[in-house]
């Protein structure tokens, strides 16, 4: 099958061009029946290359192709592509009940469960399919579609070639993987914008993860629902991105609506959107966001796929996920290039970036591909990440100990002292209960403002108990706690000692 030099009325750009040769020269080796994937990061345009595939197959064989999809926006979308391509197709959703008119088509465009369904009860049946195009096919939705389509060949189109079910790897159901430009180069040639990341320590110790290998929806919202978090949200985007178009992905309906009060009480312009919206509720706060300059948008996973708004400038992940997917997916809400934007923020409260790398980083899709156990196996876990955590005084809180030059303490240097000693490890923490102690005392004015004072230092206490936990390897969440209690107490009675020795 010859690849025809001819751009189809949208002009494709170089790297789709080269992909699209790549593709069609593995159709010309693939016998009836075989399958293969594509990559290509959020941005590049799946959509636009494979509505140039679908034109040119058509065209070349005489072929029918099906596009599956697996939401409605998506297959409205897929539809007009195509078209703008010169595509002629029909679109197989709940109202098309059997296919009387398909001679008329060479092109259909069809949500996975409507066609299953469909073909199932044997109301319709789709004849002379060559080829069936499955956009984001690391969804496992489509491989119940397969049996359908035995003699046409299979083109998987995903930005993250890993499967969202850990049992049922993608190179089970696809022999070869082809990948695309990488998201440093897109950058770098100017078709996705610079990402800004920007990482905020969070122990989160107590999320649970759920039979799906990522974090459980009532752990997350337990987390990010309370108090301290959201105060957290609150300051990260007023640090980074106030002002800023943002987008905010929570895990849970309720945390979003925790978030949009939080924001609206600090008289921000804020929306909430979740997957019970109506359509009509859903487009008019899309437009609403679309046409408001600084709006913030909370919502949970809907807008993961499908909703593209080039304007984002801020994009928060107030959520922590163990999928590669979701996170690429996440950030590549605000990828876009539009008008005079180069670059956008990312403000993660997850520990995503450290648990996947940066955004930008490149990655070995083909060991991913093909060795997906040992990826998955390798993801950095909580304990680990944290372990690598460096406490860092906000200024506004370093601005109330002007008068001690220094505020810091290495408790694992400490350790390493202490033990070298053939010391007790306890010492440690009494040493920096002695250090902080110290400081409260040179910043206050009495005992009084002294322990006022100290209740400030609880991140800082709860950090120092934690690496010191790690040194001695008993990391138990009640053992934390109890620590935690012992270290306040032992504070408040070492302030009082040394106001009582100044007097």
């Amino acid at each position: 099958m010859e690849l025809q030099k001819e751009v189809a009325k949208k002009n494709l750009y170089d790297y789709q061009l080269a992909d699209l040769k790549k593709i069609f020269a593995e159709l010309d080796k693939m016998p009836e029946g075989s399958n293969m994937l594509y990559q290509l990061p959020t941005g590049g345009g799946k959509t636009v290359v494979f509505s140039e595939i679908t034109r040119r197959y058509i065209e070349q064989t005489g072929k029918k192709v099906v596009v599956l999809t697996h939401r409605i926006e998506l297959s409205g979308q897929t539809s007009k592509m195509l078209k703008g391509f010169g595509v002629s197709n029909k679109i197989i959703n709940s109202e098309v009940k059997e296919l009387t008119d398909q001679d008329k088509y060479k092109c259909f465009v069809a949500m996975v469960e409507t066609l299953n369904n469909r073909l199932q009860e044997d109301k319709i049946k789709l004849e002379n399919v060559g080829l069936v195009i499955i956009d984001e096919a690391h969804y496992n939705s489509f491989r119940k579609l397969f049996k359908f389509f035995e003699k046409a060949n299979i083109l998987g189109v995903t930005a993250t070639p890993l499967s969202s079910n850990i049992k049922l790897p993608m190179k089970d159901n696809y022999k070869k993987l082809i990948v695309g430009k990488s998201i440093k180069s897109l950058i770098e040639d100017g078709f996705l914008a610079k990402a800004n990341l920007y990482n905020y320590d969070v122990s989160l110790r107590t999320l649970k993860l759920g039979m799906n290998g990522d974090y459980t929806v009532k752990s997350s919202e337990e987390f990010y629902g309370n108090h301290s978090m959201l105060g957290k949200l609150l300051a990260a985007y007023e640090e980074i991105g106030k002002g800023t178009k943002t987008l905010i992905f929570n895990n849970g309906i309720n945390t979003s609506y925790y978030v949009y009060e939080t924001f609206k009480k600090a008289g921000y312009n804020v929306r909430h959107l979740d997957n019970r919206n109506t359509a009509t509720e859903r487009k008019e706060i899309l437009e609403w966001f679309h046409k408001t300059p600084d709006a913030i948008l909370s919502s949970v996973s809907i807008l993961t796929t499908g909703f593209d708004e080039p304007s984002v400038e801020t994009i928060i992940l107030n959520r922590a996920t163990r999928s590669l997917t979701l996170y690429f997916q996440m950030i590549g809400r605000g990828s876009r290039t539009y008008k005079n934007k180069e670059s956008f923020n990312v403000v993660d409260l997850g520990n995503n970036i450290a648990r996947f790398g940066p955004w930008d980083e490149p990655i070995d899709w083909q060991e991913i591909f093909h060795f997906p156990d040992f990826y998955l196996e390798n993801i950095k876990n909580d304990e680990d990440i944290e372990r690598e955590f460096v406490y860092q005084m906000p200024d506004e809180l370093r601005a109330k100990f002007k008068n001690s030059e220094n505020i810091k303490f290495d408790i694992k240097a400490e350790y390493k002292k202490v033990f070298a000693e053939g010391l007790k490890s306890k010492i440690v923490l009494e040493r920096s209960i002695e250090q902080h102690a110290q400081i409260c005392v040179e910043n206050s004015e009495d005992v009084f403002d002294a322990r006022i004072l100290a209740k400030e230092l609880k991140d800082e206490i709860q950090f120092r108990v934690r690496q010191y936990s790690y040194c001695i390897m008993n990391n138990t969440k009640n053992y934390k706690e109890w620590l935690e209690e012992d270290y306040e107490r032992k504070l408040r009675s070492s302030i009082s000692k040394k106001f009582a020795q100044r007097m």
